[in-house]
């Protein structure tokens, strides 16, 4: 049973999703602060966090940052404000998979969540267990990435970006179909997670970020993997 932690200090929120969460089969563990949630984090070690940006003590970005430090293979879904954009982009910074923005509908959070589960535990049955190309390793079985043979802190989502482009080398990207491969064909929020996600993956990869030697921007387009 796959363990999602909500970190959410609306009471009647955390009561709706551990109700929605729990008919679906998913074990729902709560949190009122972000103190409290990175204590049950260590405690629990859930598969899922769902945070809440605007929480007492500790916010959620600040929560969010901690969490990555020490657990890169945690799925974290920020809960955002309507119309917050900029709380988006910057949770997605600090190191998280994906956003919903508040109200959400019910349906669509437990797809999300089974999406990025899926893309979590995914063994490509159609690649090889081990992908390289220059310097970087992946290790499909162990999810984890190498550069010259030293273990690269990502997140699901960058692990999973960073496949996906390795399997392509030299070849153009664009960014739906990254959003496509990446974050599933039904996901409907803002196309700027790509360049998030890419901007994240370049200040772990590349020695120089701003003038990256493997994924180039393909202008009006989006993204390739030079393989060198």
């Amino acid at each position: 049973m796959n363990k999602v932690l909500i970190i959410e200090d609306e009471e009647s929120i955390r009561k709706f999703v551990k109700l929605v969460l729990s008919k679906q089969g998913f074990n729902v563990i709560q949190a009122e602060t972000g103190e409290d949630g990175l204590e049950k984090v260590n405690i629990e070690n859930p598969d899922i966090i769902l945070l809440d940006i605007m929480l007492p003590g500790i916010d959620g970005f600040k929560v969010c940052e901690i969490v990555r430090k020490d657990y890169s293979d945690i799925g974290i879904i920020m809960l955002t404000a309507r119309g917050q954009d900029i709380d988006k982009v910057k949770g997605l910074e600090y190191g998280a998979d994906d956003y919903m923005v508040k109200p959400f509908n019910p349906l669509e959070l437990s797809a999300r969540i089974n999406s990025l589960l899926r893309r979590m535990s995914s063994h490509d049955n159609h690649s090889s267990d081990v992908l390289e190309s220059g310097p970087f390793k992946i290790d499909m079985n162990c999810k984890i990435a190498f550069k010259n043979t030293i273990p690269i802190n990502l997140t699901p989502k960058e692990f999973f970006l960073m496949k996906i482009f390795m399997q392509n080398p030299n070849k153009a990207l664009s960014r739906n179909k990254l959003l496509d491969l990446v974050w599933g064909y039904n996901f409907v929020g803002d196309p700027k997670i790509v360049d998030v996600n890419v901007r994240r993956l370049r200040n772990k990869l590349e020695e120089t970020p701003s003038c990256p030697n493997y994924i180039e921007t393909v202008w009006g387009m989006g993204y390739r993997w030079k393989e060198i």
